[in-house]
């Protein structure tokens, strides 16, 4: 027989860690019917008879938001054989919230209690065997993080969810809540007697889905109406709120019974953190300079060092001349060993030799999220959105699109709003992804001496525009509308584990490492095959003339559009139009077409970057840089902006709106820097940048029009 568990918890519980440790590598991941929710399922190890179902992370069973929604609904219609709700330790009134109502459901409960070890570490204590007996269902403790107690949890799931028994919920509320409840319930006849119990509180709350689902007679209605509203005068206050004051009175009863704490004033280390980290002037100053240290350290230092020597030994000295030798040597002829050394070697490997600096930035931006930091940074950029009219869940998509622009389009699922998760989804690509570091070390190595600044101007940059563009657009009719509410809970900070980090940095990087195997090696080929032959003369074939190949006449083409940014070289406009293909063509397109090997990218004494820095000066290498941020993203990025705006319309406004703005920003910054840096004068240009800033700056201060709602009144943001 098949069971399934459903695994349910608050956000930050150590949920997506618990699961892990339950699943391993049997996951799969794919939407919750009707939405575009993540599901996560996977088969228990050890058990292929069993599936844990992760829900989202949710804070109650009310319908709030579309994850509460989501799960609320597959735990009443698709009907687990249990339930395993896991919950913080040390932070158990918020989190028993959610308990009390997953105990009503009728369903096998096993309840695991996460940071176990935090709390004796603390000197706290907790009485797991009073909790149970509390609540009426096996109460465990466990470590996720060291998986700790996880043997102990499967054994106790298993057991419930085989028993198959329905489970009966402990808490009694105020005797005359209790007598409402029950008159409701008695009348349910169309519920099952498991789950009457449920529907009961639900309808005394008015819950507006479940009245929509069980469509009661008028009269019934009325009936109950009567009941609520009698109960309403009599505890003067609403039902919803007076049940969730009954809920929180009979949890602070259980904390009281079963919770000892050492010392009930003590301020945690977590909290003297956070009132720096956090503080309102000094929060945004602490994050510019641990992402420049962090892009330092990735881009210009470590980074670099230990590209240079994957390039100058494994490539340039082993595989690309050994390669060229044996092909020589077995008679091959000269387009092909051309294609193999000059193509794909060159392509590809130019592109792979920028790995360590990606994995050492991923190690970085791992450890930050794991130790909680970037929680805070959500939260601290959540208010500066919101003094913008923006949301602080778009954070989320842009943290995640650090490693790639795919899942962090796809991150953009929870936000509520339809208006700002258009637009989270348009803006979210303007952060450098994992493809877009290649592009960043090859400039900054190559044009300006390694300089430390162009790594974290790339991400300020990103972040800047991200702002910009989210300001001019909610003041826009197809954006207008009310913030979503933020709800983010702040982990207490500890030391994230190897296992987590490495898991993490892997993630991010496999994408990458995929398409350097894929789409940047035929892209590799094509580049150096369209570079080669031409149509000179009439006649197609091989040409050592670069300037007449096939890429040449396309590139020259559309090297016009570029010229106003400082590009105008055939070159790099080809360079720029495949990057749309994937950011990492950028790389090996110039690897290609300046005949180089991964050991020339990073090399400034070899002659390619006399040709590179004689075709572009480095203010234009700059526009170059930016221009290849903001524009449209890869490919793959543009199918999951298909699917999250779900409409092809929407799309192309999304691709539109991002060339014209790169290319806006890029045009602004080359006119008006060839203006300040002497290298020349005022002219067009500088007076169609300076109109441009002018209609920016216009959008920008130019009043909103009011909405319904103040949206100040929708912030909630928990901090713990």
């Amino acid at each position: 027989m098949k069971y399934t568990i459903a695994l349910a918890g608050n956000p930050n519980t150590g949920k997506t860690t618990l699961f892990n440790s339950l699943t391993g590598s049997n996951q799969y991941v794919g939407n919750w019917p009707g939405v575009t929710v993540e599901k996560k399922e996977g088969k228990l190890k050890g058990h292929k008879d069993i599936t844990i179902a992760d829900l989202p992370g949710i804070y109650s069973l009310s319908p709030y938001t579309l994850e509460e929604v989501v799960a609320r609904n597959y735990l009443l219609n698709e009907k687990p054989n249990a339930i395993i709700n896991i919950i913080d330790g040390t932070n158990l009134e918020r989190n028993l919230y959610l308990t009390t109502q997953i105990l009503e459901l009728g369903i096998p409960v096993v309840i695991a209690v996460n940071m176990a070890d935090v709390i004796a570490k603390s000197g706290d204590i907790l009485d797991f065997d009073n909790l149970s007996k509390t609540l009426g269902c096996p109460v465990v403790e466990i470590s996720a993080l060291k998986s700790t107690g996880i043997d102990n949890l499967v054994a106790k799931a298993v057991a419930a969810a085989q028993s198959g028994a329905t489970l009966k919920s402990l808490h009694d509320f105020d005797p005359k809540i209790e007598d409402a409840l029950k008159k409701i319930g008695d009348s349910l006849t169309q519920v099952s007697e498991a789950t009457r119990r449920w529907y009961a509180i639900k309808i005394f709350e008015r819950d507006e889905k479940i009245l929509n689902q069980l469509s009661l007679p008028d009269s019934q209605m009325k009936t109950f109406e009567g009941i609520i509203a009698a109960v309403e005068k009599e505890q003067d206050d609403d039902a919803e709120s007076i049940i969730t004051t009954e809920r929180y009175s009979y949890i602070a009863k259980i904390i009281d019974r079963c919770y000892k704490k050492r010392n009930k004033n003590k301020v945690t280390l977590s909290d003297k953190i956070d009132r720096i980290v956090t503080n309102r002037i000094l929060a945004l100053p602490i994050f510019a300079i641990i992402m420049f240290v962090v892009y330092y350290i990735s881009i210009s230092n470590i980074g670099k060092t230990i590209s240079d020597w994957i390039n100058d030994t494994l490539f340039g000295e082993i595989v690309q001349p050994g390669v060229s030798d044996f092909l020589t040597n077995i008679g091959c002829a000269k387009w092909l060993i051309g294609l193999v050394s000059d193509g794909i070697i060159a392509g590809v490997g130019s592109v792979i030799g920028f790995l360590p600096q990606m994995l050492l930035l991923f190690f970085f931006l791992a450890f930050l999220e794991g130790c909680g930091y970037m929680a805070r940074i959500a939260f601290v950029m959540d208010r500066i959105f919101r003094k913008f009219g923006l949301s602080g869940k778009s954070f989320i998509p842009i943290l995640v699109g650090t490693g790639c622009g795919v899942p962090g389009v796809m991150a953009s699922r929870t936000i509520e709003s339809e208006h700002d998760r258009r637009m989270t989804v348009m803006t979210t690509t303007f952060i450098p992804c994992s493809a877009k570091v290649p592009v960043i070390a090859l400039i900054a190595g190559s044009l300006f001496n390694g300089a430390a600044w162009v790594g974290p101007s790339a991400y300020f940059v990103g972040m800047a525009a991200i702002i910009i563009s989210g300001i001019m657009l909610k003041k826009t009719a197809l954006f207008a509308g009310d913030t979503t509410p933020f709800v983010i809970e702040l982990p207490p900070y500890h030391m994230p584990t190897a296992g987590s980090i490495f898991r993490s940095m892997l993630e991010r990087s496999t994408s990458f490492i995929k398409k350097a195997g894929t789409i940047i090696l035929l892209a590799s080929i094509l580049i150096w095959l369209l570079s080669n032959f031409s149509f000179a003369g009439g006649s197609f074939g091989m040409t050592d003339d670069m300037d007449s190949s096939i890429l040449a006449a396309v590139g020259g083409v559309i090297a016009h559009i570029f010229k106003p940014l400082g590009f105008g070289d055939w070159k790099f406009a080809s360079a720029a139009i495949t990057g749309l293909i994937a950011k990492e063509n950028v790389v090996n397109t110039f690897g290609v077409l300046f005949h180089s090997s991964a050991e020339d990218l990073v090399d400034n004494s070899q002659p390619i970057w006399a040709a590179l820095q004689a075709a572009i000066t480095p203010l234009a290498a700059y526009s170059f840089l930016v221009f290849n941020l903001l524009c449209a993203p890869c490919f793959a990025a543009i199918g999951a902006i298909k699917r999250e705006m779900s409409s092809g319309k929407w799309t192309l406004i999304a691709i539109g709106y991002e060339c014209i703005f790169a290319y806006v920003i890029s045009l602004i910054i080359y006119q008006l820097g060839i203006v300040f840096t002497g290298a020349a004068g005022f002219s067009i240009g500088t007076a169609v940048a300076i109109i441009l800033i002018a209609l920016i700056i216009f959008q920008l201060v130019r009043p909103a029009k009011p909405t319904a709602k103040s949206t100040a009144k929708n912030h909630r943001s928990v901090v713990e």
